[in-house]
């Protein structure tokens, strides 16, 4: 496993991070404590030291597994967790972006994580109530305070991110160092503005469902029915989904390697920061996956996935890129100017 700066922060952070949303049985699909445990083993002997829970996370049992697992060698691991989601569904204090809920949801997460401190905390969603000013403020006390080392946003659109950082820059506040988005070669929509973004801004990016709930292994392949065709029933079921399912599976076996690691490997091959986040309900999975990190995509191959996989930008990226605009926006020069 190598290591990378997280953001514009001298954090330091495995190439992979463990997501432990399937530590727990709470909700039916998650592994046990000794599985949660083979997990968080493999995933640490490799090198890793990046996990990623969240308050509402099988009840809060992931929090508890997690620190409970890294307890005995706290600063060696990158601990992050998120608030927003509901604690309790009879009160608006026990949800949302705003500062009450934010300050008495991290009281809890370090309760159930057993530790001092947070390495990184995430807005784990934009509620749209709360004034940026408010969350950002909030956050830079907490980090003010100790209890938070590095703040991250996650499923906010771009402009409220840009905004945010903006507003934390000229004020001295803390600002957001990473951006959590779903990512993968079925949703690449991330792609006309939040990984801009994120590239300009120097944010490192954390995919969650770099598989695509598990499309992406091909699993779905083998449920075709007599005229070949698998039954659509979302972004992840349908034609388009087949053909780019099809695809990883093909570059797998021209690699000797698993539609997983292909997947993964996929998005960690991109002209910027991605840490994928990789979980697993049965150690084998991760194992799997761990095992992204010995290959390499060749250019050919990242073609094939990228042309399979490719979404329209939309306006104004693409009208933005028409000859007849560039040469209006710079004349006969275009050519002439060395970007």
């Amino acid at each position: 496993m190598r290591y990378k700066l997280f953001g514009r922060s001298g954090l330091r952070v495995s190439e992979l991070c463990l997501g432990t949303m399937t530590f727990g049985t709470e909700w039916g699909t998650g592994a046990d404590y000794e599985t949660s445990k083979q997990v968080f083993d493999a995933y640490a002997n490799a090198g890793g030291n990046f996990l990623d829970t969240a308050n509402r996370y099988t009840e809060g049992t992931s929090e508890k597994f997690t620190g409970e697992f890294i307890h005995s060698d706290r600063d060696h691991f990158v601990l992050a967790t998120k608030y927003t989601l509901y604690d309790r569904q009879d009160s608006p204090g026990f949800s949302g972006n705003h500062r009450k809920n934010m300050m008495r949801s991290v009281e809890a997460s370090l309760r159930r994580l057993n530790t001092e401190y947070i390495d990184l905390l995430w807005v784990h969603a934009w509620d749209f109530t709360t004034p940026v000013e408010e969350v950002m403020r909030g956050l830079d006390d907490l980090v003010s305070a100790g209890k938070v080392h590095y703040i991250g946003i996650s499923d906010t659109p771009a402009w409220i991110v840009s905004q945010a950082n903006t507003i934390a820059d000229f004020r001295g506040w803390s600002r957001f160092v990473g951006l959590q988005v779903e990512y993968s070669l079925i949703q690449r929509t991330p792609e006309r503005d939040l990984l801009p973004m994120a590239k300009a801004l120097d944010l490192a990016v954390t995919p969650w469902g770099p598989l695509a709930g598990g499309a992406l292994t091909g699993k779905y392949l083998k449920n075709k029915d007599e005229k070949g065709r698998i039954k659509e029933d979302s972004v992840r079921r349908n034609e388009r989904s087949t053909k780019i399912a099809e695809t990883v599976v093909k570059v797998a076996e021209d690699l000797g390697a698993s539609p997983a690691q292909v997947a993964v490997r996929w998005a960690m091959q991109q002209n910027q920061t991605v840490i994928p986040i990789v979980g697993a309900r049965k150690l084998s999975q991760i194992e799997d996956s761990l095992g992204c990190v010995d290959i390499v995509i060749p250019e050919a191959q990242m073609k094939e996935l990228n042309e399979v996989s490719a979404i329209a930008l939309g306006f104004p990226h693409e009208f933005l890129a028409e000859d007849r605009v560039k040469q209006v926006i710079f004349g006969d020069t275009y050519s002439k100017i060395d970007f």
